[in-house]
């Protein structure tokens, strides 16, 4: 009864639980990062490239061990009766009465045999040349770049991941705030309508157009904003794995820019040289190259082996020639342990494939050259842009906020029925432009910084 009453109890609890509304899920963007590294699958994929060029490596490493070769089978042989003489007495294969005739019954038909047939080979190199060691370093080197990749891609997510989260608060802030502007303008147009109803003489039809367009303006911005807001939280739903259907909302209440790097630009420059991922790649792909040219010109080398290599055949309807000098191939068998030296070698293609991989060596030197002379090109780039939108918004602000004295000011002179309702638009279309400029500024600001951190290497 106890156990009975429990279970229903455990039962109406978890019906209840489920009834209940998910909670929205608040998130910064240090945890919005962290959750895009874990789901994002381009990473997944990835990862499981590098497992696949480390399978490459156990492969070539694999051939410098044991290896097994055979072949079996079951046929058909002729049948064969009669020793190896003529009259021969015994079944030694012996000639006891002359004269000792060979056996000449070969081509005559006798019939047919099950036939068994089974040989093998179990052999290990013993000295290849440096075929085994220069194409493993050859798969290291494919496996580090591999890991450039990856590492790559971890990068583009974080990316990704800011783009998405500050492209959300830029949008939010400046459809919250248009939405105010909309208020304020709504309010100026019904005072006019009222005015210009009551036939007051305080405003004129002119007026009402002036804001009317104004309003039609914010109206474009608004509706703007509302599909860049949805568009950049369902895109940080997606890569954080929480999916569309979540109630995803971020901890940050408006954007702010972020702190300039206190990093001088040629300390940029030279992390970008050391520890960007596509260098390293280079560099994995040099010696991949150089190990791989080296393993070419191995390949015209013999191999050095030993091992065992062994014979078995049985023919049920053939009697056995027990005669050490002639061998029989459908019956007997051997198996011996052997040294010996493996050839294989077409002296023209394997000269065609050193070459090959010559050039390509060669080709991956110049675009280390390129990379050299434009990687810091690149770097200087971002933070020139970097520094311009830092300052910019700064100053944006500074604009802002006198852009919004000037509205306030004007709605109030127009209330006193001191100003035009065309300055009084005017007014508030230059500060939803210099708002909507700022924020949008700070937004192309701390993406600058985010794709500085990308460009040396970063991953935060």
């Amino acid at each position: 009864m106890i156990r009975n009453a429990l279970t229903r109890t455990l039962l109406a609890a978890g019906v209840l639980l489920a009834a209940l509304p998910a909670q929205a899920e608040t998130i910064n963007l240090q945890q919005a990062v962290e959750m895009s590294l874990a789901a994002d699958p381009r990473i997944k994929e990835r990862e499981q490239v590098v497992e696949a060029a480390r399978g490459m490596l156990q492969e070539v490493q694999g051939n410098a061990g044991w290896r097994m070769s055979g072949n079996a089978f079951v046929g058909l042989a002729p049948k064969a009766e009669g020793g190896f003489f003529q009259n021969q007495g015994g079944d030694n294969n012996t000639c006891n009465t002359p004269p000792c005739t060979l056996n000449s019954s070969g081509d005559d038909w006798n019939g047919i045999s099950d036939w068994t047939h089974l040989d093998f080979a179990l052999i290990k190199p013993l000295y290849t040349f440096g075929k085994i060691e220069r194409y493993g370093e050859a798969a290291q080197g494919n496996i580090d770049l591999k890991r450039g990749e990856l590492k790559q891609t971890r990068g583009d997510t974080v990316y990704d991941t800011k783009r998405a989260y500050f492209g959300y608060l830029t949008a939010r802030d400046i459809r919250v705030f248009l939405e105010d502007m909309q208020g304020r303008l709504n309010w100026a147009i019904e005072s006019v309508e009222r005015n210009l109803e009551e036939e007051t003489g305080e405003s004129r039809q002119s007026d009402l157009y002036a804001l009317q367009t104004a309003k039609g303006m914010l109206a474009k911005y608004v509706h703007q904003s509302r599909a860049v807001e949805k568009i950049s939280l369902d895109g940080l739903k997606v890569l954080t794995g929480a999916g569309l259907e979540s109630d995803l909302t971020v901890a940050d209440a408006r954007i702010e820019p972020v702190a300039f790097p206190q990093v001088e630009l040629a300390e940029f420059q030279s992390r970008a040289l050391l520890e960007r991922p596509e260098m390293q790649q280079l560099e994995a792909g040099l010696r991949a190259r150089r190990a791989l040219v080296a393993a070419k010109k191995a390949d015209r080398m013999p191999d050095v082996y030993a091992g065992v290599i062994g014979q078995y055949n049985y023919a049920s309807q053939r009697e056995r020639l027990d005669n050490p000098y002639l061998n029989d191939p459908f019956n007997g068998g051997g198996l011996t342990p052997v040294v010996g030296v493996k050839w294989d070698s077409v002296f023209g293609a394997t000269s065609a494939r050193v070459n090959q991989a010559q050039a390509e060596l060669e080709a991956l030197n110049h675009k280390k050259a390129f990379a050299v002379a434009g990687i810091p090109f690149e770097v200087g780039e971002a933070y020139a842009n970097a520094r311009a939108n830092h300052d910019s918004q700064r100053d944006l602000a500074e604009g802002a906020a006198a852009a919004r004295r000037w509205m306030v000011a004007s709605l109030a002179d127009f209330s006193a029925g001191l100003e035009s309702a065309d300055k009084v638009a005017d007014a508030i279309k230059n500060y939803a432009l210099a708002q909507t400029e700022y924020l949008r500024t700070v937004n192309d600001y701390n993406m600058n910084v985010a794709q500085l951190a990308r460009l040396t290497g970063e991953l935060r």
